[in-house]
C-alpha cells in the first residue's frame, strides 16, 4: 500500500480543527478532522459549477467574477476557460496557507494560474468581500464548505442565511448569478434562495470528471 504523508498543516480563522495537506503517492487531499474537504482525483463538480454559472451569464462580454474558496484551484482553472479572455477573476481565500500550498506542493495542479493577469487574490473573508462590493460582480461562486453550512467554521454560516443571500443578491449586478456547491442537496436553502429574489436551479453533478464518483449539487440562483 501507498503510504500517507502529511505534508503541512494551517489553521481555520475561527475554526475548532486544523486543516491537513496529504499526499499519497501522486494523490492530494486536504482534510479538517475525519472530513476530507477536496481530492486531486475528484475536480468533475468544482469544474462544473464554472462552466454552469458562465452559461447563464453568457451574454455579458467582460464579466467580474468572484469565487470564493482557492481550495485545488479547480474552479479557477475552468472559470479562466468557460468566462472567456476578457473576465476578471478575484478569489477570496482565507487560509493563507492554501495560497501558498497553490504555489508550493500543489503547484502543478493550479497549473500557473494564480499568475493569470486576470486574476487577483484576496487573502480574507469572502462575505465581508462581498458585503463591500455592491453592484460589482456578474457571478459569484461559493465553495467553502462541504454545504450551505458552516463545516470549516462557524461563521461561514453566514453566507447562506438570508441576511446573507441578499448581501449576495445585492453585490451581483442585475442578471448575475450565485452558484453554491454542496456534497449533497439541502431544500431549505432552496427554499431560502426563492424567498431571496434569486431564479433557483439546482444541478446534480458528479465528483469525477469522467462522470462517476459521487452525486453533488450545484445551486445557480440568478438575480432576478
Amino acid at each position: 500500500m501507498i503510504p500517507r504523508e502529511l505534508l503541512a498543516t494551517a489553521e481555520v480563522p475561527g475554526g475548532d480543527e486544523p486543516l491537513r495537506l496529504i499526499r499519497r503517492g501522486s494523490e492530494y487531499s486536504i482534510m479538517l478532522g475525519a472530513n476530507e474537504l477536496m481530492n486531486s482525483r475528484l475536480s468533475g463538480s468544482e469544474e462544473a459549477m464554472s462552466t454552469l454559472a458562465a452559461a447563464r451569464i453568457a451574454g455579458v462580454s467582460a464579466p467580474r467574477v468572484l469565487i470564493g474558496g482557492l481550495g485545488m484551484g479547480f474552479t479557477l482553472r475552468t472559470a479562466l476557460q468557460a468566462f472567456g479572455a476578457r473576465a476578471s477573476i478575484e478569489v477570496a481565500e482565507l487560509v493563507p496557507e492554501i495560497v501558498d500550498w497553490a504555489r508550493g506542493p500543489m503547484a502543478h495542479l493550479h497549473a500557473g494560474t494564480l499568475d493569470d493577469p486576470r486574476v487577483s487574490i484576496h487573502v480574507g473573508d469572502v462575505g465581508g468581500l462581498i458585503r463591500s462590493s455592491a453592484g460589482r460582480f456578474d457571478a459569484i461562486l461559493l465553495d467553502v464548505d462541504n454545504g450551505p453550512d458552516g463545516l470549516s467554521r462557524e461563521g461561514n454560516d453566514a453566507l447562506y442565511t438570508a441576511q446573507g443571500l441578499q448581501q449576495a443578491r445585492a453585490a451581483l449586478r442585475p442578471g448575475g448569478v450565485l452558484a453554491v456547491w454542496s456534497s449533497g442537496p439541502d431544500p431549505r436553502f432552496t427554499s431560502r434562495l426563492r424567498k431571496g429574489g434569486f431564479a433557483v436551479e439546482e444541478e446534480i453533478v458528479r465528483a469525477r470528471r469522467t462522470g462517476g464518483g459521487a452525486r453533488h449539487t450545484i445551486w445557480l440562483a440568478q438575480r432576478r
